[in-house]
């Protein structure tokens, strides 16, 4: 079976629980969910895109609830726990005490900024890379920061969906 068969046959239950680890806003996986059968992966992907685009900021704010913070290992035996982990072990590895210390007070201060966790598309980026883009965000207004969060949290549930169609379903 292909991954597209397989991504349209599979059990309701099941795809939810799949699409709530890629992504935990409930609207973007039940428009994904509702858009199904799917000719191609592309058709998906792009199903997916663009719910990501349609979010609201409450429904980001939803996925940003299984997204821990930046420099903390994520717990547990679950699907998005394991991708995040993986996401974040470019950092992990290349952080020395110094900046550890340094991603712990951004968070921090982010944290305070804003009122949520700092997220970034961490997949393959060094600890001083998202220090830097850390600092460099904690600059922004509002506006400009929830238009940044959303496509961070849109980059983040495409990758996952990838690596979800890529596992067969």
């Amino acid at each position: 079976m292909d991954q597209v068969e397989a991504f349209n046959s599979a059990p309701a239950e099941r795809l939810r629980a799949d699409l709530h680890a890629c992504c935990a806003a409930a609207g973007w996986g039940a428009a994904i969910e509702t858009g199904r059968p799917y000719p191609s992966r592309t058709a998906i992907v792009a199903a997916a895109d663009a719910a990501s685009r349609g979010l609201s900021w409450a429904e980001v704010l939803d996925g940003l609830s299984a997204h821990p913070r930046i420099g903390e290992r994520a717990t547990g035996g679950s699907a998005d726990a394991a991708w995040s982990r993986r996401e974040q072990s470019a950092a992990a590895s290349s952080a020395d005490e110094t900046t550890a210390a340094a991603l712990v007070a951004a968070n921090r201060a982010y944290e305070q900024r804003f009122g949520h966790v700092f997220l970034i598309f961490a997949s393959g980026r060094s600890s001083a890379e998202i220090l830097a883009a850390a600092t460099e965000r904690l600059g922004h207004d509002e506006a400009t920061e929830r238009a940044v969060v959303a496509d961070e949290l849109r980059k983040i549930a495409l990758l996952r969906l990838e690596r979800l169609l890529d596992a067969g379903g």
